[in-house]
């Protein structure tokens, strides 16, 4: 990273934003595996138009950029990160009237998933039940299209405000984003760039009291089968008509464990930090898991988390 762009970045945030900014901030402090190697500058924005400020100067300053939401669904590496985090913690909700028994929200990236489903279920807007328990923001769900019971963020998206590559902010309809099971055109930076604003999302009027219960049973469901403590979330995709999990059980490999990092005993398709592993260790393990599951099995795990830093 050069220098020289990093102080002319760093002197230009200084001016907008004083005291939030920081230097070499180690993310392991804001991660869910708490894992995570330092960022030459970190920042936190509150606003929307903070976020697309600080972004076009990183732009303008030619330094490399990561938007960080609820540091769920990523694996930052022991080296860290170069160049500029931004710590998206937008939380604006607002309400409006839909058609017969549709309502819409239109939700800031930054705001977190489960907060978002609880205060849909208290309002009486069916459709986010199954993300009470996901961890992460509602960006980081519309980059990779989350999903848990049988449904996803492409069921619920109506459409998304972008931040372009160009710097103009852009509304696109869910069609835009290429759905498919945890994907979509803007996961894996495959189409570099594009940074999400905000979200406008469909839901159908239902009892509130019927909305609670189904959530409650998902997070019933969620506390039996997967582990507490520090993870990522799902480390694998579901192979098509087989689960990730199932097959690293099978192969033998259920509580492996690479120095502080742990295959989950409980469900074998989460990744444990049982307190001071390194990423190093779970990239160890990772590798194990796909190379173990292609050789037994035939099949190519291909990962669900994203792997970020040097």
């Amino acid at each position: 990273m050069n220098e020289q762009a990093l102080a002319g970045l760093w002197a230009d945030l200084s001016a907008a934003y004083g005291d939030r900014l920081r230097r070499n901030e180690p993310l392991a402090g804001h991660t869910t595996s708490r894992l995570g190697g330092p960022v030459d500058i970190w920042l936190p924005v509150v606003r929307l138009a903070e976020l697309v400020r600080a972004v076009s100067l990183a732009r303008e300053h030619q330094v490399s950029y990561f938007i960080l939401g609820g540091g769920a669904n990523i694996l930052v590496t022991d080296r860290g990160i170069r160049g500029l985090v931004l710590e998206n913690r937008t939380r604006r909700v607002t309400r409006s009237a839909g058609e017969g028994d549709q309502a819409l929200l239109t939700a800031d990236s930054g705001v977190i998933l489960p907060n978002l489903a609880k205060r849909c279920g208290r309002e009486g807007l069916s459709g986010l039940e199954w993300a009470v328990g996901v961890p992460g923001t509602l960006g980081g769900a519309i980059v990779n299209n989350a999903g848990a019971y049988g449904s996803d963020m492409a069921a619920t998206l109506r459409r998304a405000e972008l931040l372009s590559p160009q710097g103009e902010r852009i509304w696109q309809p869910v069609e835009w984003f290429e759905y498919r099971y945890r994907h979509s055109r803007l996961k894996q930076q495959i189409e570099p760039g594009w940074v999400v604003l905000q979200a406008e999302l469909s839901f159908l009027v239902a009892a509130p009291a019927e909305i609670q219960a189904r959530m409650a049973g998902f997070n019933e469901r969620r506390k039996r089968s997967q582990p507490p403590g520090a993870t990522m979330g799902s480390m694998f995709k579901n192979p098509p008509g087989d689960y990730a999990g199932r097959l690293i059980e099978a192969a033998g490999l259920k509580g492996y464990q690479v120095g502080q990092a742990r295959i989950s005993p409980v469900h074998a398709n989460f990744f444990q930090n049982l307190g001071g592993a390194s990423a190093a260790d779970f990239i160890e393990l990772i590798h194990l898991a796909q190379a173990t599951v292609a050789e037994k099995f035939g099949v190519n795990l291909e990962l669900e988390i994203e792997i970020i830093g040097e």
